[in-house]
């Protein structure tokens, strides 16, 4: 076999499966809607069960419920038999990943769960399964064909029950008004949660740290400033803090063009005023945001009085781990 035949193959897979997805927005729909009212109105937690590759789709649609407002949790059939049932109380809804609808291991604690009296969603290939049946809504992921050649292998069907495990997720994150700080908190760890926990205080420079003249500073001792502190800017402040302006990198550059005298010039002259500025109680994702947004590498942070209270660049941002 050629490079060309395993890419003809790899594309019909795509292809089969995308076919797969598209046939499912058919069935977005009541049951569907069911299924989610079931689920916002649980008390407890939403446990998914399934066995095999269904089982492995089944934990990855209960991490992401959970990561996204939904606590859930992911319990084997085969140990829910020999003791963990017991981890099922009366307040949870159960959603179960069979595609064939009659998993052994699932029908055999389905008495259970029905004298538990929890609501039960299936989530199957087959609407007239015994499973199906006897839940109280079934989530139809039946699908054509599956991409393997032989037919046999799970791959579209997995793939199918995957994107309803999310559809039903993100369906739930809307309707409860989850916020990006509401996933932060179930994200602390990585660049993801830096991006979503820490706010503008926690990485801007304060105190001694700050660059910042007054406006009747030289422009030779803004350079100083600027040298001595290393941020590639300074603030320019009135004798009360307040700030009037900034000085960078690239306001010199354009100094220097002009040739403007760097040794008798004012930095009120050279400065850039109605400079953007930044409360210092926001998300430095934001910060970022307004950064890339405004073409600039460099913020001043202040208080509700416009007063000077911290500052920070994009270096700052990088080293946080923010970008």
């Amino acid at each position: 076999m050629n490079k060309e035949q395993f890419i003809t193959l790899g594309l019909a897979v795509i292809e089969t499966e995308l076919a797969g997805i598209e046939a499912l927005k058919l069935q977005i729909n009541d049951q569907f809607a069911r299924a989610c009212e079931l689920m916002m109105a649980c008390e407890g937690r939403i446990v998914v069960t399934g066995m095999g590759k269904s089982g492995h789709i089944g934990s990855k649609i209960a991490a992401t419920l959970a990561s996204t407002g939904s606590p859930a949790f992911f319990v084997h059939p085969g140990e829910a038999s020999h003791g963990d049932l017991g981890m099922i109380t009366n307040k949870d809804v159960v959603l179960a990943l069979s595609n064939s609808g009659e998993t052994g291991e699932i029908l055999t604690i389905l008495p259970i769960i029905k004298r538990l009296g929890v609501p039960l969603i299936s989530l199957t290939g087959n609407p007239n399964s015994t499973l199906s049946k006897a839940a109280t809504t079934n989530l139809d992921a039946s699908v054509e064909k599956e991409a393997c050649p032989l037919g046999l292998a799970p791959t579209t069907s997995t793939t199918v029950a995957l994107v309803l495990g999310d559809a039903l997720a993100v369906a739930l994150l809307d309707a409860k008004g989850f916020t990006a700080e509401d996933f932060a908190l179930s994200h602390p760890g990585g660049s993801l949660g830096r991006r979503l926990l820490l706010h503008v205080s926690d990485v801007m420079h304060q105190g001694e740290e700050i660059p910042a003249v007054t406006e009747e500073a030289s422009l030779k001792q803004a350079l100083l400033e600027m040298s001595k502190k290393g941020l590639g800017m300074t603030a320019v402040v009135t004798s009360e803090q307040t700030v009037v302006g900034i000085y960078t990198d690239g306001d010199l550059r354009r100094t220097l063009d002009k040739e403007i005298d760097i040794h008798s010039a004012k930095i009120c002259d050279v400065m850039t005023k109605n400079c953007k500025t930044l409360p210092a109680n926001i998300l430095a994702a934001e910060a970022l945001n307004s950064m890339q947004q405004h073409s600039i590498n460099d913020l001043l942070i202040v208080d509700e009085n416009n007063k000077l209270i911290g500052a920070l660049n994009m270096q700052d941002m990088l080293r946080a781990g923010v970008i």
